[in-house]
């Protein structure tokens, strides 16, 4: 098959692709730079081969060898996003299946986009500082000189000195550790990863970190004042890697471990192999934890296993991802269930389309890239999109059972593989080959490639979602003289992910009265909850209705952590708060030196900002 060109790249993957990759870093938290030594192991695609191409953005680099002997490099121009292409000349030629072992010294920028160093006032502990990453999508090429495209898979080792008062951990099964004979005061950590998996996996992180094992094969990871609060939230995942092994096969990653990172972790999750990211917003008692864990596990099989070959088929990752999360929500809670999350997921979506405009190409299921940074496309749409299709074509195709075999079956054939959207599509076709004409009423044109809602609206069970719309079109009818017959009872039956369908719901009607958000406060109390999930759609809801009071709130709920998913849109509600506009923007550029790099970037858009001003 010809080989897919990947816009977001610059590295020559079509003539080599590295093989394995070993990593030398020594973590300098005083200057905010790795200093690094990394060996590609690469092969070679093509005959009379004497050059290479690999992704850096902001690195200094050294020197680069080929084999023990010096080789040319020269830095190509710089591009905004994409960084700047490493050109490297070997001093001999390889033909078409030899190796070659590329040795490049370098050091990272304190400004290095994957990575984000807190001080120690930014930790739970305020005694250590901290570094993680977040390579997702094209930041690893700040960390390290590499084919910086998830089309390319390797096996990693790597070797991490810190200072001996911190632990480091990778995305990688942990190899022992032993003193750095260059420095009394370091420890050296190993690693080894020898499942292929692409770049943007490779994850880091130190800090004064501790462990508690929750499991045969998994420990949770945090600072000492959160761990226990954490080895209990996360206690059920034994159960949901059993469940996902049931329903896909084999986990192969041996370790499943979680770690919980500090609230500045701009996602959710992270499903760095071996170890997987998560936000400390889930250890509120937030029930949508089992979600965000559900859906990480998950992509141990869609994702790490078998991978999108560029970020423009991203859905493949998601929607797949998405699926499995919601078919072990069916194993372990209901069917019911299960239609009632994916009702969410189309709200989310709309949420999603009407952000980005209905006509905005970035809301095709499968969007180009070219010229495009893909954290600017990054939203609910290939998730929630994604899954529609999916289940669209469940319906079509003969129920949950039928379509879970294919799910199954494409896993199997492309797993420690990359996959395109047409690939799939063959795929599918072959599986169901005695369904071809069902396949082929299908609107793929449309599915994939136009922007907006998808051209079918799944059919859900409204069973869970019905008490949310009851109570939510109570509210919306609701008169000033009617606000009496509303009481704390309301909400007792409902689940917390059923009050955060309705508070969802509300969000997307005209803006409710000062006076029935008032009311809401005083009968529901939800500036008494916890859960991050239900805190910030309330605090939304209070800024949408003009309450003043509500402002400060708001930008508290946005600013004490960095959630994508909570703090942008708490941002942007208060800036469409025309006399607050100018109060969001003073409080970003408070708040800015200690948000995460992308947060910074997408939040400067959000609010017409300069960055750097």
């Amino acid at each position: 098959m010809a080989s897919v060109q990947d816009p977001c790249s610059f590295a020559s993957s079509s003539k080599c692709t590295t093989k394995h990759l070993n990593l030398n870093y020594n973590v300098d938290f005083e200057r905010r730079v790795l200093k690094g030594k990394v060996a590609l192991t690469v092969e070679v695609l093509e005959d009379h081969f004497s050059s290479l191409t690999l992704d850096t953005r902001d690195l200094k680099i050294f020197s680069v060898t080929a084999n023990g002997q010096d080789a040319k490099f020269t830095m190509g121009p710089e591009h905004s996003f994409l960084g700047t292409p490493l050109e490297i000349t070997l001093p001999f030629d390889l033909s078409r299946g030899q190796q070659v072992i590329v040795e490049v010294t370098y050091e990272t920028a304190p400004t290095a986009t994957a990575l984000q160093w807190l001080t120690p006032e930014q930790t739970a502990g305020k005694k250590q500082p901290y570094l993680f990453s977040q390579c997702q999508a094209i930041h690893c090429r700040t960390m390290i000189p590499c084919q910086d495209t998830p089309s390319v898979k390797h096996s990693y080792y790597a070797q991490v000195s810190v200072p001996k008062e911190l632990i480091a951990v990778m995305s990688a099964v942990r190899d022992g550790q032993e003193p750095d004979l260059n420095d009394p005061s370091r420890l050296i950590y190993r690693f080894r990863q020898p499942v292929p998996m692409p770049s943007y996996l490779i994850a880091i992180v130190v800090g004064a970190l501790e462990s508690r094992e929750i499991g045969p094969r998994s420990r949770v990871w945090s600072e000492k004042e959160f761990v226990d609060k954490a080895a209990f939230e996360f206690s059920e995942t034994e159960n949901m890697l059993k469940t996902a092994e049931a329903l896909v096969g084999p986990y192969v990653w041996g370790q499943y471990d979680i770690l919980v990172l500090p609230p500045s972790f701009p996602y959710g999750g992270m499903e760095n192999p071996c170890l997987t990211f998560a936000t400390p917003t889930l250890l509120a008692g937030d029930r949508s934890l089992s979600n965000v864990i559900a859906h990480e596990i998950s992509h141990s099989w869609t994702g790490n296993l078998v991978t999108n070959k560029t970020w423009e088929h991203f859905w493949l990752n998601e929607g797949h991802t998405v699926y499995l999360e919601r078919m072990i929500g069916r194993a372990l809670e209901s069917e019911q269930f299960r239609q009632f999350k994916a009702m969410g997921g189309w709200k989310e979506l709309q949420d999603s389309v009407n952000t980005f405009g209905a006509n905005n190409p970035l809301t095709n299921l499968v969007p180009s890239l070219r010229d495009v940074n893909p954290d600017d496309a990054f939203s609910s749409v290939p998730y929630e999109k994604g899954f529609a299709l999916l289940y669209h074509l469940e319906e079509l195709l003969g129920g949950p059972e039928v379509f879970m075999g294919f799910v199954k079956s494409y896993i199997q054939m492309f797993a420690y593989s990359t996959v395109t959207t047409e690939e799939w599509k063959a795929y599918l076709f072959t599986y169901f080959k005695d369904k071809v004409d069902v396949l082929n009423k299908v609107d793929w044109n449309t599915w994939m490639h136009t922007p907006g809602m998808p051209p079918v609206k799944p059919r859900y069970d409204t069973t869970m979602a019905d008490a949310c719309i009851a109570l939510c079109s109570k509210w919306t009818m609701a008169g000033e003289g009617d606000l009496g017959g509303f009481t704390g009872a309301d909400l007792k039956t409902l689940s917390s992910h059923q009050v955060i369908e309705f508070l969802s719901l509300l969000l997307q009607e005209e803006p409710l009265p000062l006076t029935h958000v008032k009311k809401m406060q005083e009968v529901y109390d939800f500036n008494g909850c916890a859960n991050a999930e239900i805190r910030a759609r309330w605090l939304r809801l209070c800024v949408k209705s003009k309450w003043e009071e509500a402002i400060p709130k708001a930008l508290q709920m946005a600013t004490e952590q960095g959630r994508m998913k909570f703090t942008r849109p708490l941002f942007r509600e208060v800036y469409n708060f025309e006399k607050y506009r100018d109060e969001a923007v003073r409080q970003f550029r408070i708040n800015r030196a200690t948000m995460h790099p992308v947060m910074v970037g997408l939040l400067s858009k959000d609010l017409k900002v300069d960055p750097a001003s």
